[in-house]
């Protein structure tokens, strides 16, 4: 049960941005949860300069079905030329919450 579901990961520039994103995608039925964690630190390498930013990570939970739709919406509304958007398997979790993910989201 648990290997259909996944957290996806996406840094944001800002509060405001976050919870954009965030709120369109619960909007669109595509998470059921999205945990925006402020005050992150990105040191990272751009057209060859080392780069250092605050930035807001989204926590995506949702189900593998919705990756595609998600990662479409997050590219197209996002401000960052390449955005982070990584998927990452839920392995295990309680049955009750991920009973409570799929009763959050539309039907594929």
């Amino acid at each position: 049960m648990s290997s259909a579901y996944e957290i996806i990961l996406c840094t944001c520039p800002d509060k405001n941005t976050a919870k954009k994103l965030a709120h369109l995608l619960i909007t669109k039925k595509l998470a059921a949860c999205v945990n925006i964690l402020p005050g992150l630190l990105s040191i990272y390498s751009w057209e060859e300069q080392i780069e250092s930013v605050q930035e807001h990570l989204l926590l995506i939970k949702t189900n593998k079905d919705n990756y595609q739709a998600i990662e479409t919406l997050l590219f197209k509304n996002h401000p960052y030329e390449v955005p982070e958007i990584i998927a990452v398997p839920i392995e295990r979790g309680l049955p009750e919450y991920l009973e409570w993910i799929d009763s959050c989201l539309s039907p594929n």
